[in-house]
C-alpha cells in the first residue's frame, strides 16, 4: 500500500485516542462521549481505514505471553542475485519473523524475530539463513523491553489532542 499523508485534525486524535484506550468501543459509544453524530464518528473511522491511517482491529498479542519470550533483531545481508522480492518471500513462511525491513546501512535487511528459547532462536535462525538468497545474518537479543512499540504519542504530537 502507498503511504498517504493523512493530517490528523483534535477531534481525529481524540477519536484514535478513545479507540487505542477502549478497543471495543463501539461507534455510537465514541460518538456520545466525543459529542459528535455518529454519522461523524463513522465517517473519520472510515477516512483513516481507507487512507491506512488505521492498520486494523485485531488483537495485539503478546509474544512472550504465548510462548515466544526471546526477542531478536537480525539483520540480514541477502545476495543480489535473488533480490528482496524472493528472500522476503522465505521470511514470510517463517512464523517467528515477524517484520521485516529493507535497511540502509552494513545489511539490506532487518527482521524481528521471536524465539520460545535460546536454542529455538538457533533453530529460527538456521531456518532464515538456510534459504540460498541470504549471505550472513548478524543477531542481536534484546534483554529488556524500555518502551513498548507505541504510536499514540505521534497521534498527539500530529493532531494537538
Amino acid at each position: 500500500m502507498a503511504v498517504q499523508d493523512v493530517h490528523l485534525d483534535e477531534l481525529d486524535g481524540r477519536l484514535l485516542t478513545l479507540l487505542a484506550d477502549e478497543p471495543r468501543i463501539g461507534v455510537l459509544e465514541m460518538s456520545r462521549r466525543l459529542a459528535v453524530a455518529r454519522g461523524t464518528v463513522q465517517a473519520r473511522l472510515d477516512k483513516l481505514l481507507a487512507r491506512g491511517a488505521i492498520r486494523g482491529f485485531g488483537p495485539e498479542v503478546s509474544p512472550a505471553v504465548i510462548g515466544f519470550g526471546v526477542l531478536s533483531f537480525v539483520t540480514l545481508e541477502i545476495s543480489q542475485r535473488y533480490g528482496h522480492a524472493a528472500v522476503t518471500a522465505h521470511l514470510a513462511d517463517i512464523p517467528e519473523v515477524l517484520e521485516a525491513h529493507t535497511i540502509t546501512g552494513s545489511g539490506d535487511l532487518m527482521c524481528r524475530v521471536v524465539a520460545r528459547s535460546n536454542p529455538d532462536l538457533q533453530r529460527v535462525i538456521d531456518h532464515i539463513v538456510g534459504y540460498p538468497g541470504i549471505v550472513r545474518a548478524s543477531t542481536i537479543v534484546a534483554l529488556a523491553e524500555q518502551i513498548p512499540y507505541r504510536t499514540m504519542p505521534l497521534v498527539r504530537a500530529a493532531s494537538g489532542a
